[in-house]
């Protein structure tokens, strides 16, 4: 079996646990913030798309937010974000999804995105494209600022962090941006920008695996995605994470930097 079909079908295996759990009576933990909840369902989803990857490709490496695993020494890594919008699934909003990607050496070859609650099925492979349910994705052809619908994302921290999103979100509106989200789930956010939803994402900081599946997303369906100051990204530590449709990426940028463009 090849890396893409059994990344969906790990994904697809954890949007059933998700959905078993979801709006029930779950006990809810807390990890570093008291914002940052964990759920079963994380739990349960990670175990399962980790054992049935270990299935297929027993040697493999394997990098996710629950649990720690031992290192093998394979080119390949499994990227892994068992409930991504755990603040959502715990709170009864159906806006979560599992984030899966592979990476060999420093390169992601494969991303798989699952929105369960919808039923929406994305996924890429390096040098193949970008598919919704088996439909070929591009990006927003908005071409400016203005015409943009923009999402990010608050990190945890409440403090100078938490600022910064505030102050950068004035910048924003002041260009006439059409609107602005705060979905909750970075994986779906970079999800929506692939499919052209909308044109454009910061948010300050990001680990591995809420990004890395989403950020080859955009880039097979020709968007961009970069750090702050436009630097090249990697997708095994965290990172200020800008996407968009590739168009308006250097006046985001440009707003983000505080400098005119």
């Amino acid at each position: 079996m090849n890396y893409l079909t059994v990344a969906i079908k790990a994904a697809k295996q954890a949007g059933k646990i998700h959905k078993k759990y979801f709006n029930t009576d779950l006990k809810v933990e807390t990890k570093s913030t008291p914002f940052d909840l964990l759920t079963i369902a994380d739990k349960e989803a990670e175990k399962s798309i980790v054992n049935l990857i270990k299935k297929y490709f027993p040697e493999h490496n394997f990098l996710a937010e629950e649990y720690t695993y031992d290192k093998t020494g394979s080119e390949y890594t499994w990227i892994i974000d068992p409930l991504d919008g755990t603040n959502n699934f715990a709170s009864g909003m159906p806006i979560f999804a599992v984030s899966i990607a592979l990476m060999k050496n420093n390169e992601v070859i494969v991303g798989v995105i699952y929105d369960a609650m919808r039923n929406e099925l994305f996924f890429a492979e390096k040098g193949c494209g970008a598919f919704l349910n088996k439909k070929p994705i591009r990006v927003s052809s908005a071409g400016s600022l203005d015409k943009s619908l923009i999402i990010t994302g608050f990190y945890y921290s409440r403090g100078e962090e938490m600022i910064e999103t505030l102050d950068t979100i004035k910048r924003f509106f002041l260009k006439k941006i059409m609107g602005l989200r705060r979905l909750g789930a970075a994986s779906l956010d970079l999800c929506y920008i692939a499919c052209g939803r909308a044109s454009g994402f910061w948010e300050f900081e990001l680990s591995p695996w809420d990004f890395a599946a989403g950020k080859l997303l955009i880039e097979e369906a020709g968007g961009k995605v970069t750090g702050k100051r436009g630097e090249k990204i990697f997708s095994n530590e965290k990172s200020f994470v800008v996407a968009s449709d590739g168009k308006i990426h250097e006046q985001m940028l440009a707003v983000l930097n505080q400098r005119e463009e």
